[in-house]
């Protein structure tokens, strides 16, 4: 199984993005994934699925856990340690969607 640095390496960049924001059924914000240390490897995680799913759909978080790789069984052991995998848990028990807007780099 890759581990989630190799994944990283075959995601598309992310340079032009300043950011991810994840909106509810009601058009809310939900969450938001800047384009900063620390957060890179999650920003281009979701821009992966919203660029394959349109969405952050259940089978897009369920894909989205795979690239996580060896992250997700820590973020299990650790709720709230990995707020953007704990997020694709929730999506893919509830079986709920975000949708996304990106906010480009200027």
């Amino acid at each position: 199984m890759p581990t989630f640095a190799e994944n990283l390496r075959k995601l598309p960049g992310i340079s032009h993005l300043q950011a991810i924001r994840l909106l509810d059924a009601a058009g809310e914000l939900a969450a938001s994934i800047e384009n900063r240390a620390g957060s890179q490897g999650a920003l281009a995680v979701y821009n992966h699925l919203a660029q394959t799913y349109g969405a952050i759909t259940p089978e897009a978080a369920a894909k989205g856990l795979e690239l996580f790789a060896e992250h997700v069984d820590e973020a299990r052991a650790n709720p709230g340690r990995h707020p953007n995998i704990d997020r694709l848990l929730l999506l893919v028990s509830e079986q709920r969607t975000l949708r996304t807007k990106h906010v480009f780099a200027l």
